[in-house]
């Protein structure tokens, strides 16, 4: 049986950005990858569970009031959890308004399956400053003091921007989170 964790969807995964390079727009797509966790401890009082994660590592989770069937959780059960981003960088044209949103969605499978899948979105426009061609990588900057910089593989893409370009970077993460009973 199938149940999900909507809290689940950050934790079970810690996946790092792909890497970023683009031209006028690029899309980077990422890798679609599902990992299973055992649950070894449940606190009720808390509304926490622990998963084993397939490394060894555990991580504790909080299991929100909207997981109605909490008290059905068993130790031993297991957390499938199915991950997938998606990056697009978009070259900003010169005065066009800087963004910042942000916007997250939970949707039931259809079909009668009790399924999740949970989705969030940000866009924010970020400032080129630095390019190193040598490495190459790019480094940008955003709102609230967000820098972020990363190896870029398609250099000719590197080539048509400079330091002090705008980029509307959006990323999109999805996961589908849940919970076979028993196995």
């Amino acid at each position: 049986m199938n149940r999900v964790f909507a809290a689940i969807i950050a934790v079970v995964l810690a996946l790092p950005l792909v890497t970023i390079a683009f031209a006028q727009t690029k899309e980077i797509t990422g890798e679609k990858k599902t990992v299973k966790a055992t649950v070894e401890a449940i606190e009720t009082s808390s509304r926490s569970v622990t998963l084993k994660k397939p490394d060894g590592t555990y991580v504790t989770v909080a299991v929100p009031a909207t997981v109605k069937r909490f008290d059905s959780i068993k130790i031993g059960d297991t957390v499938t959890a199915t991950y997938y981003e998606n990056i697009v960088l978009r070259l900003k044209e010169k005065g066009e308004k800087d963004v910042d949103t942000a916007s997250a969605a939970v949707t039931a499978a259809g079909g009668g399956n009790a399924g999740r899948t949970a989705a969030t979105q940000r866009t924010i426009t970020a400032t080129i400053t630095a390019i190193d061609p040598k490495v190459p990588s790019i480094t940008f900057k955003g709102p609230n003091n967000w820098t972020y910089s990363s190896r870029v593989e398609d250099t000719k893409a590197l080539a048509k921007v400079k330091v002090g370009d705008k980029v509307d970077i959006t990323w999109t993460e999805a996961m589908l989170v849940s919970l076979d009973e028993g196995k």
